[in-house]
């Protein structure tokens, strides 16, 4: 039987208030029988969910695509449905039948002119101090209501109420982006909200990354000195007439019950304070009844010609943890211990009179003597304070920022203080989870968890360094070197579309790119003397590299299109750097950052900053050759391959001896020579050895940084070294992966030796331990140890290559990935000489699938052998093992070692 299911557009299911003319739609097909393929199709578009009549009909389309689909016949509106529905055929001429009704997407406002609201804001001198305003806006509706949208956005954060309910589950609207060039709103299905006659709609506004403090600098209104509001709401009635309530001079404002609220230093709310049915009908707006000072707002004139509609997915409470542990420190606090560094805000019960105030802080680890240490958090509070206003048990949860911690602080609850009245609310990007990683190793699962929690902590809407500190940023080297791993974890397309939509906005016109995006470094001068934030090696080529990586693990040719332009521009730029065209040896660059090998007291690890800028200019000009080759551009691709030869050849010029050595003797040399493809020959054979000969010399250690380590164990296992690759992985002692895991980290550390062996820490300089950088090596457990990848021809895991690589010190590992086309499964196991290979092959995807160590004569497939195996096209002995071809299905190979 052949089915369809899954269907997405945009990546999402059934979205509302997409901003894309030409949405793109994907599907994918179940069936039981192997080797099963997409022969046609046809795809449909009405406005009618049972397709009484339709806009669009696609015919029958030949072919095997399933993915990305444009609709290009559909003319759309703004603020419209549109259902969609496909039919397929396999390769035997069987069709599927239509897919399940009620499939669609629904568009936002297309056009900047279509925003008739005001922005609108508090006046000035009504909050006392950091206090977050309200707004609301009474209006009646005369008739039922059939449906209804809003639409919003805010300058720094909103959340809406109406006719008292929460509106939507979405936190930190409108997110943050290049504010100046870009500005995401929001759409929310209100319908059910509204009511026939009174209706209220307000909004908290809180300072959020627009107005708030921003940076280790301690500057605030980086974007902008006031909060402001801009919605409006389309309600459709049964009698066909549409009544729109829009922000204007006739909203109120007033100041309530938070009266502090900054994502680095945490929330004050006064319960006292509180506005009973603020956002309902019967609210008191003058007088002195139900908190009757209520002002008007004032209409600012700010842009709307910034807004785009919601790109990324949403920040939403993704799950709830419950602590572990209470317990009193040797200097006498009370603390809870979550059991896991985690992002987001804890759920509490007050108990006790009316007026107590209780306080909550956040840390990541207890010191060496137990005690709660808030050093490495630097100047940001993380601090929540609340004040009851009852004598009744009250509950609280912040709205407007996140903590990144395990330990809380507790002060001034009610003794006995109960576990049960805390809960730790995880909030993160709501990214579909995707791949799954396991193996006989308990430690390296752990470490799999604490790459997985990296990115749960890290990616709330843009990607950030470590969510903790002063400071929070989308350091653009640390998000590169972690993209292919973050694209093994979740579905991170739209999360990158996004993020990469503001580093073009940010990218300055002669290319340069900036360290962090969105870029508020440059907003106000830097107090220490910082240098200009922009074109660092490894850091920069997140413009060439995440747009790649988006497109190799979806096989989204659209993010090539869109950054384009911005891709080009970061090599020119590089290109027209110092005398030699071919060799970027100029300017300043964070290098192998955080290395083992650096000075004492450096940053900067040994390896010479502009060996690694060169290599990286010779990477990123091989990824714009080819994004150029699959957009057709042929004179670009042409033009980039001869500057990418010429670059490799300065390389050699200048970094490879005449005897074929490296002149550059650390790992990461070697590491990124190898992995980047710069070497070849006997170069590239001394390199390998060279790698493995530093290892040996520093007792099989690493020494890599936020450079050489990505790369470190697919440069071993990809030339000849896989063992030595599992020894640096099953290292218990500093520096390695699982020392942190020995010392009961839960994510995945800034440094090494972030806590020392005797339990004295790095400095609180810079010592986060959620930042997820060196758990780039996610991307080798998945596509070496599981043995999960796709090939450059077949994007998105069309056309898959499975090639798991055992090692010593593992006797099975499995690795599972929901693709654009459907599962895919690697599992191998080992014993007593044996070896079973599961694969797991989606339909309408192919496979060439390595067996390592096996004898074509002695492989058999289900019991069968190869040459009659259902669904392999082909099988040959290689040095490797045996290759072969197979079309969809569920196989399972054993043969002897």
């Amino acid at each position: 039987m052949l089915e369809v299911y899954d269907l997405r557009c945009e990546y999402r299911i059934n979205p509302i208030g997409l901003g894309a003319r030409l949405p793109r739609l994907s599907w994918k097909l179940r069936s039981e029988a192997r080797g099963t393929r997409q022969s046609a199709y046809r795809l449909q578009v009405s406005e009618d969910r049972d397709f009484a009549s339709f806009l669009w009909d696609s015919g029958r389309v030949e072919g095997d695509a399933s993915v990305h689909v444009e609709p290009t016949g559909v003319a759309l509106r703004s603020r419209a449905r549109y259902y969609y529905r496909v039919e397929v055929w396999n390769e035997r001429g069987e069709s599927s039948g239509w897919s399940a009704p009620g499939t669609y997407w629904e568009t936002g406002l297309l056009t900047t002119g279509e925003w008739t609201a005001d922005w609108i804001s508090a006046p000035q001198g009504l909050e006392p101090g950091e206090a977050c305003p309200m707004l609301r806006k009474a209006f009646r509706l005369d008739g039922a209501v059939k449906s209804a949208r809003l639409y919003a956005t805010a300058l720094g954060l909103y959340e809406l109420e109406l006719n008292g309910r929460r509106v939507g589950d979405h936190y930190f609207t409108p997110g943050w982006t290049s504010y100046d060039a870009r500005l995401q709103y929001q759409a929310y299905d209100v319908t059910e909200y509204l009511v026939q006659g009174e209706n209220v709609v307000g909004s908290w506004l809180g300072n959020g990354w627009y107005k708030g403090y921003l940076g280790w600098d301690g500057h605030n209104e980086l974007y902008g000195e006031r909060t402001a509001l801009l919605l409006q709401l389309h309600a459709t009635l049964e009698d066909g007439r549409e009544i729109v309530v829009r922000s204007d001079g006739s909203w109120k404002a007033a100041t309530g019950p938070i009266l502090l609220s900054e994502i680095y230093h945490g929330e004050t709310y006064d319960a006292r304070l509180e506005r009973d049915g603020w956002s309902s009908p019967g609210c008191a707006e003058g007088g002195e009844d139900g908190g009757g000072d209520w002002r008007d707002v004032e209409v600012l004139e700010r842009p709307k010609d910034i807004l785009i509609a919601q790109e990324n997915v949403p920040v939403r409470k993704i799950e709830e943890i419950r602590p572990i542990g209470l317990i009193r420190t040797p200097e006498g606090d009370t603390v809870i211990d979550m059991g896991q560094n985690m992002v987001g805000w804890v759920r509490f019960v007050v108990r006790g009179e009316a007026g107590r105030e209780v306080e909550l802080r956040h840390a990541e680890v207890l010191d060496k003597d137990g005690n709660f240490y808030l050093g490495n958090i630097r100047e940001a509070k993380q601090t929540i304070r609340y004040t009851k206003r009852s004598g009744e048990p009250e509950t609280f949860e912040p709205r407007f920022t996140f903590q990144g911690f395990r330990y809380v602080r507790l002060t001034g609850f009610a003794e006995p203080v109960r576990l049960e009245d805390f809960a730790g609310v995880v909030v993160h990007s709501d990214m579909e989870r995707t791949g799954r990683f396991e193996c006989s190793d308990p430690l390296v699962n752990q470490l799999q968890h604490n790459i997985l929690w990296g990115l749960k902590g890290n990616f709330l809407d843009v990607p950030t360094d470590c969510p903790q500190r002063d400071e929070r940023l989308g350091w653009t080297g640390d998000a590169q070197v972690f993209a292919r791993t973050a694209t093994y974890l979740a579905n991170a397309a739209p999360f990158f579309a996004k993020w990469m939509g503001d580093l073009k906005a940010d990218q300055l016109e002669d290319g340069s790119v900036p360290f962090v995006v969105p870029n508020m470094l440059v907003r106000k001068p830097s107090k220490g003397g910082f240098p200009p934030p922009y074109n660092s090696a490894a850091w920069g080529d997140a413009a060439t590299i995440v747009p790649w990586t988006v497109y190799l693990s979806y096989g989204d040719k659209r993010i090539l299109e869109d950054q384009y332009d911005s891709m080009k521009g970061w090599v020119e730029f590089i290109r027209r750097q110092g005398d030699n065209e071919y060799l970027w040896d100029t300017g300043f660059h964070f290098a192998d950052w955080l290395a083992l090998d650096a000075k004492p007291g450096a940053y900067m690890g040994a390896t010479d900053m502009h060996y690694v800028a060169t290599a990286y200019y010779a990477y990123s000009t091989s990824i714009v050759r080819k994004a150029a080759e699959i957009l057709g551009k042929t004179e670009d691709a042409k033009r980039y391959a001869e500057l990418y030869e010429g670059i490799v050849r300065a390389f050699h010029d200048e970094y490879v001896t005449p005897s074929g050595r490296l002149a550059v003797p650390t790992q990461t040399a070697q590491v990124v020579g190898l992995y980047f493809g710069l070497l070849e020959g006997k170069a590239k054979e001394k390199a390998a050895a060279k790698l493995a000969k530093l290892l040996e010399e520093n007792d099989h250690h690493l020494t890599t940084g936020f450079v050489g380590t990505p790369y470190l164990n697919f440069a071993l296992s990809l030339n000849g070294h896989n063992d030595e690759a599992y020894r640096l992985l099953l290292q218990k002692d500093f520096p390695s992966w699982l020392y942190q895991v020995t010392k009961g980290a839960t994510t995945i550390w800034e440094h090494w030796d972030g806590i020392r062996e005797d339990g004295t820490f790095w400095s609180d300089a810079m010592n986060s331990f959620n930042h997820y950088a060196y758990g780039a090596i996610g991307d080798w457990l998945y596509r070496c140890v599981a043995g999960i990848d796709t090939a450059e021809e077949g994007a998105g895991y069309k056309r898959l290559r499975i090639h798991p690589r055992p090692g010593e010190g593992l006797t099975w590992a499995e690795g599972r990935l929901e693709t654009m086309y459907g599962t895919v499964v690697s599992r191998w196991s080992r014993s007593e000489g044996g070896m079973e290979v599961r694969v797991v092959v989606p339909p309408n995807a192919t496979a060439e699938i390595v067996l390592p160590g096996a004898a074509l004569e002695g492989v058999r497939e289900n019991g069968a052998a190869l040459g009659a195996a259902n669904g392999v096209s082909s099988a040959e002995q290689t040095a490797e093992g045996v290759r072969l071809e197979a079309g969809s299905g569920d196989y399972r190979f054993v043969y002897q070692i």
